[in-house]
């Protein structure tokens, strides 16, 4: 079962082809590398002419953003009452990834259709915060936001306060994941969902070594023992090259589902490109559901 972000109105991509693709987040036009789009530009298209800045590789690794036009550092953009903060980075990302919008979008209706009051979420591997965002408006009572990165951590409150989420309860925890999900084990607590956002690769606060393919079975083991008894999701994400859905669909089915029951659907996070009505593959899910 793939799922497409269709439902942004401050977020559009215009077009792909030559491993790019062009985007427009709010006013701001950005063109930068995406290794999917392995396809040919439209040499028709004139939104190619209108990106504000470009980002360019570096053979030796990284990158630099060419600015055409004179952009601000950072600029907002919303979704669903939400609103975060978007900032080029030297790593050629923005500080969001739009294709998690259509989970966004589960877990805010799950969580509105629970009508519960005590509802925890852990968002593990959590960056700016996109999903714990989006717990909290929908009305999750707790909220526990888990990174390595002390600077996304900070980026996650900027993002609290530019949607106004201060009165809820988010607890924002710099640590290593693995570390950190077997402490909450000891402690004896429990969450009703869990998301899952994984680098591909990646170090923690003391140089933890982070391979997902080495250590993904382990974590999401480990994982199934913080769901609640009325827990009701699991939510894993994986842009790893060459680690496919079939692999992503058996660790969950040996992992959560032996000990937990429930369902589980596996599919690629999707965008539209408005540009001939195409799509853009961004990643796949996971999800198991207790229903």
């Amino acid at each position: 079962m793939n799922q497409c972000a269709k439902n942004w109105k401050d977020y559009e991509v215009l077009d792909t082809g030559n491993k790019e693709k062009l985007e427009r987040w709010n006013s701001i036009i950005l063109r930068r590398p995406d290794p999917v789009c392995v396809w040919p530009i439209d040499p028709k298209n004139p939104d190619w002419n209108k990106a504000d800045a470009i980002y360019h590789r570096s053979k030796s690794g990284g990158g630099h953003w060419e600015t055409i036009k004179e952009i601000k550092e950072f600029w907002t953009i919303g979704y669903r009452g939400l609103r975060f903060k978007i900032s080029p980075t030297g790593f050629k990302h923005t500080g969001l990834f739009p294709e998690q919008a259509a989970n966004w979008d589960f877990m805010m209706d799950a969580i509105e259709k629970s009508k519960r009051s005590d509802l925890r979420i852990l968002n593990l591997f959590a960056y700016t915060g996109g999903a714990t965002m989006a717990c909290a408006k929908a009305g999750a009572n707790e909220v526990v936001h888990v990174d390595a990165s002390k600077g996304m951590v900070q980026w996650a409150k900027e993002n609290m306060q530019l949607s106004h989420l201060e009165d809820h309860k988010i607890r924002f925890i710099v640590d290593d994941v693995v570390k950190f999900v077997k402490r909450e084990q000891r402690r004896g607590r429990t969450y009703h969902g869990i998301i899952l956002d994984p680098p591909s690769y990646g170090r923690g606060p003391k140089q933890e070594l982070w391979k997902l393919e080495d250590q993904i079975y382990d974590l999401l083991a480990e994982c199934q023992k913080l769901l609640d008894k009325e827990a009701f999701f699991l939510i894993v994400n994986c842009y790893t090259t060459g680690f496919t859905l079939s692999a992503l669909q058996e660790i969950l089915k040996r992992t959560i589902q032996t000990e937990k029951g429930g369902h589980i659907e596996c599919g690629e996070n999707l965008l539209p490109v408005s540009h001939n009505q195409g799509i853009l593959p961004c990643g796949i899910f996971g999800r198991w559901t207790s229903d």
